[in-house]
């Protein structure tokens, strides 16, 4: 099943799928006319639940294997596939690139095409677990800044040197080799039908695919929640909350002692427990996170357009059996709400 949410997808997603051998193609029809009224949603966006809430209910309708969404110029895409419980679930940004991610690799392992100098892109704000299965996979995994441009530019600086295979970010955009040096929904679409198609030939759905995962590298969970500053002190109180970090940094949080932290506006990271430094090869910008013992991963970013500042949570354990996945899953929702909590973010 999928929607364009009134958008430019409904050109090229249902043909490229065609040509991809897909033939059992559905197109929610109250959405497929370009429209830049957006009559059917509140914000056309696919990171938005009410967005595909009507994709939804007719993926419900067919038994759909997958649930496909892109957002108006098509190329940021969101997914929702059925739970292990078989009920439908969307999936966030982060959960989607590592099952993206983490296919194209194993893919390209298991077919003998692997190169030794192979290597994925992510942004800092986007799931450490990406960072963990590269590895394990002899994959270099590099971090830049948020938004696509400065994966472009890893890219046409590593050109000739180092074979890039794929690249995303959190908020539902990823790039699918490097003839589209941007996000791309297109491609992306394919490759996640691909993704499906596979793994229901070997008779597990995605979300079985991702506790898998879980279990072989680390379960991470991740959340993100956006604080609106408005009136004319909107901008000025984020700057303050902002410097407010920098100059009395939590010396924990949630009960973790705080051991270093990333400000990536000096591009330095302190170590703090004997105040050493090392240095943020990445342009500046108005980034920090704060890493924990416990191998959490707080950010907070300010926007750079709007009167609000996101913070992102990212909380990890080992997830010992899939039979444990619901019981872990709590225990980790439990751990970002006792962080938002710590940090007095509501």
């Amino acid at each position: 099943m999928y929607t364009p949410i009134h958008g430019t997808g409904i050109t090229l997603a249902p043909e490229i799928l065609s040509r991809y051998g897909f033939t059992n193609i559905h197109v929610v029809e109250e959405q497929s006319k370009p429209d830049g009224n957006f009559p059917t949603v509140v914000y056309p966006n696919p990171e938005e639940s009410e967005a595909m809430s009507i994709g939804l209910k007719k993926a419900k309708e067919i038994d759909a294997d997958i649930l496909l969404g892109t957002d108006p110029d098509s190329d940021r895409v969101g997914i929702a596939v059925k739970n292990h419980h078989g009920e439908w679930v969307l999936m966030n940004g982060n959960q989607t690139a590592v099952l993206l991610f983490n296919y194209i690799v194993e893919g390209r392992k298991q077919r003998g095409l692997a190169q030794r100098n192979d290597y994925v892109c992510k942004t800092v704000v986007t799931s450490d677990l990406i960072d963990v299965f590269a590895a394990a996979n002899n994959v270099n995994c590099y971090n830049v800044l948020t938004g696509f441009k400065w994966i472009a530019a890893l890219i046409q600086e590593k050109e000739g040197k180092e074979n890039f295979i794929c690249g995303g970010e959190e908020s539902y955009g990823y790039m699918i080799g490097d003839n589209v040096r941007d996000k791309d929904a297109i491609a992306s679409v394919a490759m996640l039908c691909e993704m499906a198609a596979y793994a229901k030939e070997k008779g597990r759905s995605l979300f079985e695919q991702l506790i898998d995962i879980y279990v072989t590298y680390g379960f991470y969970k991740e959340s993100l929640i956006s604080l609106t500053k408005k009136g004319m002190r909107g901008a000025e109180e984020i700057a303050e909350m902002m410097q407010g970090y920098r100059d009395n940094p939590p010396a924990t949080i949630n009960g973790s002692k705080v051991v270093s932290i990333y400000d990536y506006q000096i591009q330095q990271k302190r170590t703090l427990a004997n105040g050493a430094t090392e240095a943020i090869n990445l342009p500046k910008s108005n980034v920090l996170q704060f890493i924990p013992e416990d191998g959490s991963k707080i950010s907070a970013r300010p926007s750079g357009t709007e009167p609000k500042i996101k913070f992102y949570f990212s909380v990890n354990t080992k997830l010992a059996n899939a039979a444990d996945f619901d019981k872990v899953n709590a225990e980790l929702d439990e751990r970002v709400k006792a962080i938002i909590s710590d940090m007095k973010l509501k």
